[in-house]
């Protein structure tokens, strides 16, 4: 996968945070699959989580 997260490739229907539903314009890519979020404020919860525990374990963001 290229480019832009496309909500059609969303692995999630419902925010990890919130449980309400994912919008376009909230996704993020993990680990080669979209993840969809209600905004983009859990979004980018999500993915300052993830940096700060991948900076603990040694584990550039987006590999494995």
């Amino acid at each position: 996968m290229t480019g832009k997260p496309d909500i059609a490739d969303c692995v999630n229907e419902t925010c990890p945070w919130s449980g309400k539903p994912v919008s376009p314009d909230a996704l993020a890519l993990y680990r080669g699959r979209v993840v969809g979020f209600c905004n983009p404020g859990c979004r980018n919860k999500f993915e300052t989580a993830v940096a700060q525990f991948d900076a603990l374990i040694g584990t550039p963001a987006g590999s494995e």
